[in-house]
């Protein structure tokens, strides 16, 4: 970041952040809806698409949705606004990203590294140039 006197000066990097803060906004809400389709069902089985049965509880799964949904809506508007603890829970929530998108990269090897280096980049951009995003 570059700074003249007491003006600041925006990068590009700052559309990654916004960049960042709309995604984090629209998981979030698709998240919630998620949950919301969770609740409408009953039962406990869920079977995979490799046609193995895994015995989960719907209402677990919807609050899980709906919790995760809320952070990643709230972290995206915090994003927008220049928030620091917003920039700091969406650096946790892209780790945790890689971390899971490691975990299954034998599964969908080409999703998971596209998602893997869009992580890094924002990672990066949150890191380096979150402070471009604050009000000036």
């Amino acid at each position: 970041m570059t700074t003249h006197g007491a003006r600041r000066m925006h990068t590009g990097w700052v559309g990654w952040v916004y960049f960042a803060a709309t995604i984090l906004l629209l998981a979030g809400i698709v998240q919630v809806i998620s949950g919301a389709i969770a609740f409408a069902r009953s039962g406990t089985t869920y079977v995979t698409p490799a046609g193995s049965a895994v015995q989960v509880s719907y209402a677990g799964v919807g609050w899980s949705f709906v919790i995760t949904g809320v952070v990643l809506a709230a972290t995206g508007v915090g994003l927008f606004s220049g928030r620091t603890w917003a920039r700091a829970v969406a650096i946790a929530m892209a780790v945790i990203s890689i971390l899971t998108n490691i975990a299954f990269f034998t599964t969908y090897p080409l999703w998971s590294a596209v998602v893997i280096v869009l992580d890094v980049v924002v990672i990066y951009a949150l890191a380096a140039h979150g402070r471009e995003a604050t009000p000036r």
